[in-house]
């Protein structure tokens, strides 16, 4: 994964305030990253925008609710 200096992250509008959130930043090129908000210089992981697209439509349509 490039260089997530100039990333931007942000949380989901749905997040609440007791800190069990990821954060995404969809600012860099050819790159969404996500991370987990508790451990902002932990891992993160790197996504095409096709597949993060992919994946948030599939939340949005219940694909994968078991």
């Amino acid at each position: 994964m490039g260089n997530l200096r100039d990333a931007q992250w942000r949380k989901s509008s749905h997040s609440t305030d007791q800190g069990n959130c990821v954060e995404v930043a969809s600012n860099l090129p050819g790159l969404i990253a996500v991370r987990d908000s508790k451990i902002p210089t932990g891992p993160a992981l790197g996504f095409t925008p096709s597949a993060w697209s992919t994946f948030v439509t599939g939340l949005k349509f219940g694909a994968l609710n078991a």
